[in-house]
């Protein structure tokens, strides 16, 4: 038996050791199991960026391409959009060449270096036409510019030569003159197409600019020759007022155009290198789009080389499950084990306790001479801690017996003096509540007066406020009055301006009809000589009669027009005097609302002090009503706190007798315990 018993022991550290030994192992393949899967999830995520950031580089490659051509050809958005394109590859070709500390990511790895040597060699080259293309984007966005508005002056420049042109053919000018405006209309037009040369950037850009240059000079020095003169040139002068007036605005118009010409020859050349750059990054994006998309097959090729990393983890899961199997055979052995010996330890322990309840069972009424046997099973401890409770219960019967008499003595002392105070507390109470309605009745009568000393404060405010709006309306009144004296003396001045006017109208009017007279002479003059030249005069001779007829109507109607000046004159003489009148009587109005406004301000400073004074008033007897109040609420107070006082009393007594009685209980509930000096008394009795 005691060799059984030491086999066990051995039997049991012998399961734990394979259990924990099981349990290393399992946790070995399970932390390898997750570093394999770790690391075949970080590659499979690196092999996504790789393959994201190649496949962009195609993307960007052709929209370089696009956003270069476009900034070329002088679209300002083109060069943002390009920049971006621009930095996007570079950082992506960045990413790859030497990885992303924000991700995480490693360099591209050794497998695809022949094909990041060629996108590196394409891309070098991209990048150097790209930033020659955004160096320049000040020069190419201001010649397009300039071109722009170029675009715009030459067509203006041509048709304000075509007016000239018209204008000396009507003149009946020199066909000289004639040829060399229409000669400058064709210069104008070949202009503008050497312009359009330049920004195209082909061959032919260079010598464009050069015509451009020359036929600019040509133009300015034949139209500056056409408005002063050039022997050199054989241009002679234009004498014709309107054609002079045409020259001038398109002088004025070509001012654009001769500032313009060197620095469309000095950018020029700056424009066809941006032009080749455009071209170039051209030719090179669609090698650079081929070289990328075989970077992209590298990393796609790269990820089916990691079949034997995968065979790895599913081995490690084997070995793993196999550990778990293990682990879980060894436990079960273990657990059957111990349930044998739990099944054996608690049949003795259901043994010992049946033992000790046999003892204890005459404690269950209340004999407390019991004493349990403590023995060297796990119930030893528990019958050593009943013996103790039992002990200490006896103390306490004990105790409870003297201590139940002591408290029914006291308990009838202390209610007859807890009657006495509830008595003195409700005469307490009585007295307070009589002195409380005093109080309240005295409050009423202050609230009274506070009430209409309020109501004066209030009628003596209103007050002050009428006389405060009567002077605001009185002078709103000044200030209105002097607006219309201000107006009124504009008005005169704007009627005597009118009369003025008049005046210079009839001083206009004499002169037009000194003119109908003269031309009525000449008429006259004229209808003598076409008399005297017969029937060639014939003609001449209706038309003298039409425009004496004409002078005799203009010298009418000046007369009519003489007439109403005078009487417009005389209105307004009139309308002048009674503006004078009306500002005079407007003037003593305001005299007259300025005294009412100080009459006004006089009785608002009485008002004033009025209202201050009943105001104090009010508010010493808010005063007086608030601390009534105050004493009112302090003496309820007092009140209630009597009121609970004498109640508190009351039920003290109560409680007092209630004590007592529990006291009796107490001892009537501990005499059913048999004590050891009791229970030796009855054996003496006995």
């Amino acid at each position: 038996m005691i060799k059984a018993k030491a086999g066990k022991p051995m039997e049991g550290s012998r399961s734990r050791s394979q259990i924990i030994v099981l349990f290393i192992a399992l946790i070995v393949f399970i932390m390898l199991l997750f570093a394999n899967f770790a690391y075949l999830n970080t590659q499979a995520i690196y092999d996504k960026q790789y393959i994201g950031h190649a496949g962009e580089l195609r993307v960007l490659s052709q929209r370089i391409a696009k956003n270069a051509t476009e900034a070329a050809a002088g679209k300002a958005a083109a060069f943002k959009l390009l920049s971006d394109a621009r930095n996007d590859f570079a950082r992506r070709w960045g990413f790859l060449k030497t990885g992303d500390p924000a991700t995480g990511l490693p360099p591209a790895p050794a497998t695809v270096r022949p094909e990041m040597r060629a996108v590196q060699q394409d891309w070098e080259r991209l990048l150097k036409n790209t930033d020659a293309i955004l160096s320049s984007e000040q020069t190419v966005l201001s010649l397009h510019q300039v071109a722009a508005t170029l675009a715009e002056t030459v067509p203006q420049l041509q048709v304000e030569y075509e007016k000239v042109v018209e204008i000396l053919l009507q003149r009946g000018a020199p066909a000289a003159q004639v040829a060399m405006a229409q000669r400058q209309s064709l210069l104008a037009e070949r202009i503008l197409g050497a312009v359009n040369t330049v920004l195209a950037g082909d061959e032919n850009s260079q010598q464009a600019a050069d015509a451009f240059g020359r036929d600019a000079t040509q133009f300015g020095k034949v139209l500056n020759g056409m408005l002063q003169g050039d022997p050199a040139l054989k241009v002679s002068q234009v004498e014709d007022r309107d054609a002079r007036a045409r020259l001038a605005e398109i002088s004025e118009l070509f001012e654009f155009v001769s500032g313009s010409v060197d620095e469309i020859l000095e950018t020029s050349p700056e424009l066809f290198k941006v032009r080749e750059s455009a071209s170039n990054i051209f030719s090179l994006s669609q090698t650079l789009l081929d070289e990328a998309s075989h970077l992209a097959s590298g990393f796609e090729n790269m990820v089916g080389g990691r079949t034997t990393d995968t065979i790895g983890g599913y081995v490690l899961g084997l070995l793993a499950l196999a550990s778990i199997i293990l682990i879980g055979l060894v436990m079960v052995r273990e657990t059957n084990r111990q349930l044998r010996e739990t099944a054996e330890k608690n049949e003795r322990n259901q043994n010992a306790i049946m033992r000790l309840l046999d003892e204890i069972e005459d404690l269950a009424d209340g004999d407390l001479t019991v004493t349990a046997s403590v023995t060297e099973d796990f119930t030893g401890t528990i019958a050593d801690s009943i013996n103790y409770s039992v002990d200490q219960l006896r103390d306490l019967v004990a105790t409870i017996n003297l201590t139940a008499g002591q408290v029914a003595a006291a308990v009838q002392e202390t209610q007859a003096t807890a009657m006495h105070l509830a008595q003195a507390s409700e005469h307490q109470a009585q007295q307070i509540s009589e002195a409380s309605m005093a109080i309240n009745d005295m409050a009423e009568s202050i609230d009274q007066v506070s009430a209409n000393a309020a109501e004066s404060s209030a009628v003596a405010e209103r007050s002050v406020e009428i006389a405060n709006k009567g002077n605001e309306v009185v002078h709103n009144t000044i200030h209105g009055m002097d607006n219309i004296r201000e107006q009124i003396q504009d008005t005169a001045k704007r009627i005597k301006r009118l009369g003025e006017s008049s005046q210079e109208i009839g001083d206009i009017v004499s002169l037009i009809d000194d003119i109908a007279d003269q031309t009525n002479i000449l008429a006259l003059n004229a209808a003598i000589q076409a008399s005297m030249a017969g029937d060639a005069g014939r003609g001449f001779a209706v038309v003298a009669d039409e425009v004496q007829r004409l002078a005799e109507r203009s010298s009418a109607a000046t007369r009519q027009i003489e007439t109403l000046v005078r009487a417009i004159q005389t209105d307004t003489n009139e309308a002048v005097i009674s503006m004078e009148q009306t500002t005079t009587e407007v003037v003593r109005g305001a005299r007259l609302a300025q005294d009412a406004g100080v009459a006004l301000e006089e009785i608002e400073g009485v008002s004033k002090t009025l209202a201050a004074l009943i105001q104090s008033i009010s508010n010493a007897a808010q005063q007086q009503t608030s601390s009534a109040g105050q004493i009112s609420l302090t003496m309820n107070v007092i009140q209630q706190i009597t009121s609970q006082t004498s109640s508190g009393s009351t039920a003290t007594a109560e409680s007092i007798g209630n004590l007592a009685k529990m006291a009796s209980q107490l001892r009537r509930s501990v005499s059913g315990f048999t004590l050891p000096d009791a229970k030796a008394r009855v054996v003496d009795k006995a």
